[in-house]
């Protein structure tokens, strides 16, 4: 395998545990740990070798000021891709959240794939929504995170059902999400029920018998 396509890889496996952590959740020790070493690998390995002239002594701080630079970079990395992670709408770091995502669809291998990860993101949209609602600013976030919600979840199931007609993965996300946004509409003004409702409405044909 190439090593820029392994990198690649690495860096979708990384965007997908991050994803898959509930708003204001840590990553597992491991995680952190693992994604240290390869930053600290990465950039030993590839860091050129110092060659000091025959007639002085070679340095010797420089790899330790290497090593400590990189585990500074490899730190402020896993707390930047946290913070961005749990993010709600609203926050300095949530477009880059949002960007990341996109780019998960994007380099995603196929249509059921790029599905998959669409329905991913109105999952998060719907706990942002509950997250929002519980803050004094949620306020016009919330119509728009609804919104962006029905837009990749239509989206998502599109894809899935070229890709894989009858999925049950399709069911199984409109059941799930029911759970996430039914409790809500309690909180909700006018404008914002009628457009959690259609939402429901939407996704409880998706979970009618064939």
């Amino acid at each position: 395998m190439g090593r820029a396509r392994r990198e690649r890889e690495l860096v979708l496996e990384h965007l997908a545990e991050l994803r898959s952590l509930p708003l204001g959740g840590m990553p597992e020790p491991a995680f952190r740990e693992r994604l240290r070493a390869e930053i600290l690998s990465g950039a030993l390995l590839e860091a050129p070798e110092p060659k000091a002239p025959a007639h002085r002594r070679p340095a010797r701080r420089r790899p330790l000021l290497s090593q400590l630079a990189t585990l500074g970079l490899a730190a402020a990395l896993m707390i930047s891709s946290f913070a961005t992670y749990q993010s709600v709408p609203g926050d300095s770091l949530y477009p880059l959240k949002r960007a990341a995502e996109s780019t998960l669809v994007r380099l995603s291998s196929d249509d059921a794939e790029r599905g998959e990860r669409e329905l991913d993101s109105a999952k998060t949209r719907a706990r942002e929504v509950a997250t929002l609602l519980g803050s004094a600013e949620g306020g016009p976030l919330v119509g728009r995170t609804l919104k962006d919600m029905e837009e990749s979840t239509r989206s998502g199931i599109s894809r899935l059902e070229r890709a894989e007609p009858r999925s049950p993965k399709i069911k199984t996300f409109a059941r799930d999400q029911k759970k996430v946004v039914g409790p809500i509409l309690t909180q909700l003004d006018d404008s914002q029920l009628a457009q959690a409702e259609g939402y429901l409405d939407y996704i409880e044909g998706l979970v009618a018998p064939d």
